[in-house]
């Protein structure tokens, strides 16, 4: 197919008459023709439900389901915009999210509606998706007729959130081009058609599952496989079950689906091409191999305003050729880094002058702005330039390596998270004086969030690991794995704390320093034994 600059609701409508395919979930099977439909219902209930004078944003809190899908499509078709909320906020962050997004409405579910008990949602009125009043609804507006008025490709779709330089979850404003384009491109790029099934166990409050699985089932006119949550144990399973031949991911589940026993059949699937970012380099090729699967990671933000796909010949640990128009720039000077260098071993020698910020000298890209945050936007966008915030280097045949993010982001198990929000929750505890959250490198999710702490008389491990487990606000990815005791935190010349050699000694210091194994509430000392084997499992 080739649709000039389209929008979702144009993919979407191609596919009304279609019976052939549609979204596979668990046990069931949903014609698109019939899913599509229900969404013009849909778009048609949620019209009578808003206040045309207020702005048209609905909240939507759900796991993957097919209702998700629906609301998507709705919010297409109507021309609402879909503020997706991450499932993983908490108490007055997630109520944050729901007003900073001028919601009128959010759709959720019975099992994830206890995550509002005690939230002032200011009105915000609450529609879950298997109950009598949702399905009352729809039966109302059954045989509804698509809006007169259809959308332009730079009409506002949807809100995805993210984490920002100040820790405040930031919502960027996605537009209809900016998921409908990857997914014709994506379709294109891999050869996909209506005979293939794309796969999403990715979250669809972000945007990879959005732009690069839906939008791609949607251009290609392919089924739309969906699993609630992520599993390892069950995605290959699930490739076999619903003859998935593209996939999406982000983070790192290909290193968890690798850890699952090897067996003899494991190549024997139907799975054609693998689509994401963030994977290792091992982990990349160890999965084409096992799999024999064609694995394609490439890097990329939600904003759209810097990315660097990955080409064939990439050497182990680079990002790709760093393209035209992007340079890795010094962000207090704004000029151009000299090339990386490095020793025999690989180890690079100038990484001080070599690190710089990613930068879209070209302009800003796909980057629609934030909403209502000309601050955040004033943070990215500075002399038609788009500063990513993330760092790199660049080595002398011109790939490019990432160095991290800039301005305290740290990346959990494929979560973007600030380190403001977190500091805030820890220096509510009475003995803790100063607090500075940053990232320690992990070789399974990525980043794991480690805290300093400047503490007065009285400080008690074990009491504050109580306090954490019992703080309401704290995400289940925010939660420290590392705490560390210190006398005085590493400060520059104008008292900002230097996070990044915080991050560089990891758990190596002489201060008291404590850790959290996953899944374990408690922490142990971090002795020196216990320092050699996260050493040496890191180095591996």
């Amino acid at each position: 197919m080739s649709i000039s600059t389209p929008t979702v609701a144009d993919l979407l409508m191609r596919l009304r008459g279609t019976e052939s395919n549609g979204i596979l979930f668990e046990d069931t099977r949903t014609p698109w023709s019939e899913h599509i439909d229900l969404a013009v219902d849909l778009a048609a209930a949620i019209g009578t439900l808003l206040d045309p004078a207020r702005p048209s944003h609905v909240a939507v809190l759900l796991d993957n389901v097919p209702e998700f899908s629906l609301l998507l499509s709705a919010s297409a078709i109507g021309g609402t915009v879909l503020a997706g909320l991450n499932t993983t906020r908490r108490g007055a962050a997630l109520a944050g999210d729901v007003a900073r997004a001028d919601c009128q409405l959010l759709v959720t579910d019975s099992e994830k509606v206890s995550l509002l008990d005690g939230l002032d949602l200011d009105g915000v009125r609450v529609l879950l998706v298997d109950s009598d009043e949702w399905h009352d609804l729809l039966a109302d507006h059954h045989g509804s007729a698509a809006p007169d008025r259809t959308p332009s490709p730079d009409d506002l779709f949807m809100l995805i959130f993210t984490s920002g330089t100040s820790g405040d979850p930031k919502a960027v404003r996605v537009t209809h081009k900016m998921v409908a384009g990857p997914g014709v491109m994506l379709a294109e790029r891999f050869g996909l058609t209506d005979a293939d099934t794309a796969y999403a166990s990715m979250p669809m409050f972000h945007s990879g599952a959005v732009m690069a699985c839906w939008a791609v089932a949607l251009a290609a006119g392919a089924n739309f496989a969906l699993r609630r949550k992520f599993s390892a144990s069950g995605f290959m399973p699930d490739v076999r079950r619903f003859g998935v031949t593209y996939a999406h991911y982000v983070g790192k589940p290909l290193a968890y689906v690798l850890a699952t026993p090897e067996r003899d059949d494991d190549a024997d699937n139907p799975l054609k091409v693998l689509y994401g970012n963030e994977g290792s380099p091992s982990g990349i090729a160890e999965f084409a191999r096992r799999f024999d699967v064609r694995v394609v990671d490439g890097f990329g933000s939600t904003e759209g305003g810097v990315l660097i796909p990955r080409a064939p010949g990439t050497p182990p640990g680079a990002l790709g050729l760093l393209p035209a128009g992007i340079a890795v720039l010094d962000p207090d000077t704004g000029a151009p880094c000299p090339t990386a260098e490095f020793d025999e071993s690989g180890h690079i020698l100038n990484a001080d002058k070599a690190t710089g910020e990613l930068v879209n000298t070209a302009g800003i890209g796909s980057f629609a702005g934030y909403y209502n945050n000309p601050e955040a936007e004033a943070e990215r966008v500075r002399d038609g330039q788009y500063w990513s915030g993330d760092l790199g280097y660049v080595d002398a045949d011109g790939y490019v390596y990432f160095a991290g993010r800039s301005s305290g982001w740290m990346r959990v198990d494929g979560e973007n998270l600030g380190t403001s929000p977190i500091e805030n929750i820890v220096s509510r505890h009475p003995h803790v004086v100063e607090v500075a959250a940053y990232a320690v490198p992990d070789p399974q999710v990525g980043d794991r969030v480690a805290v300093a702490l400047v503490t007065s008389d009285g400080f008690d491990i074990d009491e504050f690991a109580g306090f954490l487990s019992q703080a309401p606000d704290l995400g289940p990815k925010q939660v420290p794995s590392f705490v560390r005791v210190t006398e005085d935190l590493p400060k520059t010349a104008t008292y900002k704390v230097l996070g990044r050699s915080l991050s560089a000694q990891r758990w190596n210091s002489d201060d008291p320093t404590w850790f959290r194994a996953s899944g374990s509430a408690s922490f142990v000392p971090v002795t020196a034994e216990l320092a050699s084997r996260l050493n040496a499992e890191l180095d591996r």
